[in-house]
């Protein structure tokens, strides 16, 4: 009984230390800051190798949300209005989005910026704001969130979620959609 007591009291003690006691160690957030770069060169390098090497295992989440005045635009340049309204919500994989990047001809990129790193050293959060560019045309943009967590080969990427503003200028001619 007095084992279970003190263990009871040391469990409550652990509420009354200092927020400091379990703050993101220095080395974690530069850690995943590198992880954020390497993803962001991969795909201007179409590096697939590379790109897929960040990510926890092969089937990460991947999914992204397009604006309601996206949605919106897209439906109203349907050809006949009784089509199918686009999907709000579409999934895919960090494979299949690192293949059509590497198979694009043309000079993609993802810039980052405002990123927001959330770490106890363990697991962490990134959150930052993003645009996709194929050349000069910006395709989309948005907020961009993901899940981290630190294995023995140091930081993946869990999930990631995206929101997406599509453009709505189409794309000049030598840009593929």
């Amino acid at each position: 009984m007095k084992r279970l007591s003190a263990a009871i009291l040391m469990l409550g003690g652990l509420n009354v230390l200092p927020h400091y006691a379990f703050a993101q160690p220095a080395d974690s957030k530069a850690q995943i800051e590198q992880v954020v770069e390497t993803f962001r060169t991969a795909i201007i390098n179409k590096d697939e190798e590379t790109f897929l090497k960040l990510f926890l295992k092969e089937d990460t989440t991947w999914a992204g949300v397009t604006t309601d005045a996206s949605i919106e635009r897209l439906y109203a340049n349907r050809p006949k209005p009784e089509m199918k309204r686009p999907f709000k919500f579409f999934t895919s994989s960090p494979p299949k989005f690192i293949s059509s990047i590497a198979k694009n001809k043309g000079k993609l990129a993802e810039t980052i910026s405002n990123v927001s790193i959330d770490s106890d050293g363990e697991v962490g959060q990134v959150w930052f704001d993003y645009t996709f560019v194929d050349g000069s045309y910006k395709e989309n943009w948005g907020k961009e969130s993901w899940q981290m967590v630190r294995t023995n080969d140091g930081w993946k990427i869990a999930a990631v979620v995206w929101s997406q503003e599509l453009n709505p200028t189409p794309p000049p001619a030598n840009v593929t959609p």
